[in-house]
């Protein structure tokens, strides 16, 4: 029997406290602000900023939406970004990426300061991340994921773990963090030899490579907890699908976040606690 580890409980029970937080900040003449910079009209960016928008704003967390034609000159957009990072009524800054082609997104990311990169993209943050000095944010999904087994009570300490992605969205910190939590972590990749038989040797699987249902039976067994972050549109079988063939897995490890319904749903609960903990720590 499988047990499914959904993500909404999650969120619920970390939303009930940044909601909390936020109150408190509020009675202190304090309103905990995200602004989110979006360049152009994509949709992706577009459904994730309103989300995030109307979960902030849910939650007593203000939003500032600083949105920029897609054909914007480079000086214009960089005067931009250093205004919002100069603001101290912006706590937390959210920038959409990738950015278009005129832009140079590795200046943009390195412009926003540590303690308001909510979003833990800048390489402040995932030098925090890596050292485990407790500075900065984690990168939210990463941070989602860890969430997840928290509140679910999975062991983590001394278990062996897998982390299929090597991205520093995702893979990377995400395996920095479960070393952090006393995990034993192997990061696998495109050029790792026998896939499936290192995936089968692990307790704990995360499936981070961007690649829809790549990983199915061959490579799981009974007694994993499997933490599933891909996320791609399946137009054959018209829904969502992840990174893990999810109806081979059902039944046969022993625990599994769904898709959709599992990590995704956890994330912008950890931005918008990202963004209260950014004002706190600024007005202490």
């Amino acid at each position: 029997m499988t047990t499914l580890l959904r993500g909404l409980p999650v969120a619920e029970a970390m939303n009930n406290e940044t909601k909390a937080r936020a109150e408190v900040m509020i009675g202190q003449g304090i309103l905990p602000t995200l602004a989110i910079v979006r360049v152009g009209q994509k949709a992706d960016d577009i459904s994730y900023e309103k989300n995030a928008s109307k979960r902030c704003q849910s939650l007593g967390i203000g939003v500032q939406n600083v949105v920029f034609e897609e054909s914007i000159d480079p000086d214009t957009f960089f005067r931009a970004m250093g205004d919002i990072a100069q603001n101290p009524a912006v706590h937390g800054i959210l920038l959409l990426r990738p950015l278009p082609g005129q832009l140079d997104g590795e200046k943009a990311r390195c412009m926003i300061p540590q303690d308001k990169d909510v979003d833990g993209c800048t390489d402040a943050s995932l030098t925090g991340v890596f050292t485990g000095n407790g500075q900065g944010f984690a990168p939210c999904t990463a941070q989602a994921a860890m969430e997840i087994l928290r509140f679910y009570g999975m062991p983590v300490s001394g278990k062996r773990a897998v982390v299929v992605g090597r991205s520093l969205v995702v893979g990377r910190p995400l395996a920095m963090m479960l070393m952090h939590e006393n995990a034993t972590v192997t990061i696998c990749h495109t050029r790792t030899q026998n896939l499936a038989q290192v995936i089968r040797e692990a307790d704990l699987v995360v499936a981070a490579c961007g690649q829809m249902e790549s990983i199915g039976a061959e490579s799981l067994r009974q007694g994993q907890a499997v933490i599933d972050v891909g996320i791609s549109w399946n137009s054959k079988k018209q829904k969502l699908c992840g990174d893990i063939r999810q109806e081979e897995a059902e039944g046969l490890v022993d625990a599994l976040t769904p898709v959709p319904g599992g990590v995704g749903s956890v994330t912008t609960a950890v931005l918008c606690r990202h963004v209260v903990e950014a004002a706190e720590r600024m007005h202490v």
